[in-house]
């Protein structure tokens, strides 16, 4: 139905492996026919064992998953500042339900940034319900549901075309997704259906095509969509640079490792298989086993042969060789050698200065999503007109030290006698939340007007 972009039909290959490599498990079994290499003229038998023993040490997963938890390990904080109590408590719904599926905020945003590693790219679409007729005022329009904006995740495998204009926004966008589907539950096959549904900077259409993909798609719906009023296309994009892009990073080293360590657990487990040899002048033609017996001449000679285990160790060094090259490009050899490999503790300023540079990283990848996440929510209030001002703060500080520090700097700050009601604000939000991270929106939007009502008072 719709054309594919040139840069998609290229990366798409790319995309699929990098799913696969940060998946790992069973996914990476079924395709490990595309990342297992096959010897020169190696047997068809020997290769099909090969692919069912294998097995594959997932570290770039793994560091992935890291910095994505521990990015979010405090939460977010959104600053409501002004607007009506009807449009706060929205935006409190918002952030404990943000997709209408009972995700919250930052575990929408873990998602997205997670992604971003993974592609280098993820998307979300604003959206909000649709309505078979138009609401009368804002009152009608609250009570439908209509102004109840939620957001959808997309990866960049589901987004198929796009444009973008001299200023480099969006033009208009193609994504689409498929799913298996049944009419009832006593119908027995299930249908494969695929959607395409194309956004412009006001309008969307959308097209299904049901079965095996023959035919032309149905047009199912149209219309205005959410952000027709800021004449923009509702699609938000979390990129992220080729430096702080892990997967395109470690992704070759990754499979490097995994043919190597397959290459060396197959060379073990046949080595345990040793073959017997027989040194003799003479025709051999005795059975072997354990259940026989062999018959030598006075000059013959029996054995076992096997592997010498020179290459093994030179084999089990480079595997730890790349291993570390894998953590050190991700920004993490302390993790992969050191001292957190040979068991020695260390101090928390010694942490601080092997966390220097991964810190840094993980408030790049912070500054990125606190970006994305104040044009989503600035797009939302726009559209809803509440009057509010949106700022995102957070996602800078990383648990490498205690509250109980941060609370004594606090302290030595607020001592040094700056005049200035709006720091001592901002000093008091910052250790009340980051204390009260676990809580609900809603009582995080209370204690913020309740200090910011103490201050004031305090003038």
């Amino acid at each position: 139905m719709f054309a594919e972009h040139p840069e998609y039909i290229e990366q798409r290959p790319v995309w699929e492996k990098y799913r696969d490599l940060y998946t790992g498990g069973e996914q990476m079994k079924q395709n490990a026919s595309h990342y297992l290499l096959r010897r020169q003229k190696e047997p068809t038998e020997v290769y099909g064992e090969r692919l069912e023993r294998v097995f594959y040490e997932n570290y770039i997963g793994s560091i992935i998953d890291w910095y994505a938890a521990t990015l979010f390990r405090r939460e977010p904080q959104v600053g409501l500042e002004g607007g009506s109590g009807a449009g706060r408590d929205f935006f409190n719904e918002l952030q404990d339900d943000c997709d209408l599926r009972g995700t919250n905020l930052t575990d929408y945003l873990r998602e997205q940034i997670t992604h971003a590693l993974v592609f280098g790219a993820a998307y979300t679409l604003v959206d909000f319900p649709k309505q078979n007729e138009p609401a009368r005022n804002r009152a009608e329009e609250d009570a439908l549901g209509a102004s109840r904006a939620y957001l959808k995740s997309y990866s960049p495998l589901d987004l198929v075309n796009w444009s973008y204009d001299s200023k480099g926004h969006l033009e208009w966008a193609v994504l689409r997704t498929e799913r298996l589907c049944q009419e009832h539950p006593e119908q027995e096959e299930w249908v494969r259906e695929q959607t395409w549904t194309y956004y412009d900077r006001t309008r969307f259409k959308t097209y299904c095509l049901r079965g095996d993909g023959q035919g032309d798609p149905e047009l199912v719906d149209e219309g205005l969509h959410g952000l027709a009023k800021l004449n923009r296309v509702p699609l938000f994009e979390l990129r992220l640079s080729e430096g702080l892009w892990m997967m395109r990073k470690a992704a070759l080293v990754q499979v490097e490792h995994f043919n190597k360590s397959n290459a060396l657990g197959w060379a073990l487990t046949m080595g345990l298989f040793a073959m017997p040899v027989v040194y003799s002048d003479r025709e051999f033609k005795q059975m072997i086993g354990e259940s026989y017996y062999i018959q030598l001449g006075p000059e013959d000679k029996f054995g076992w042969t096997e592997p010498q285990g020179t290459v093994f160790q030179l084999a089990a060094d480079n595997l730890s060789r790349l291993q570390r090259e894998i953590y050190r490009i991700c920004y993490l050899l302390s993790q992969a050698g050191g001292a957190f490999a040979n068991g020695q503790s260390q101090s928390g300023l010694s942490k601080q200065r092997d966390y220097a540079i991964t810190q840094e990283v993980l408030r790049a990848l912070g500054d990125r999503v606190k970006d994305v996440a104040k044009s989503i929510l600035r797009s939302i209030e726009a559209v809803r007109e509440d009057g509010l001002v949106i700022d995102v703060a957070g996602l800078d500080e990383f648990d490498i030290g205690e509250f109980g520090s941060m609370l004594d700097d606090a302290e030595r700050l607020l001592k040094i006698g700056i005049d200035s009601p709006t720091l001592r604000e901002q000093v008091q939000k910052r250790l009340a939340f980051k204390f009260l991270s676990d809580i609900r929106s809603d009582l995080k939007d209370r204690i913020s007007r309740e200090i910011d009502a103490s201050v004031v008072g305090n003038e």
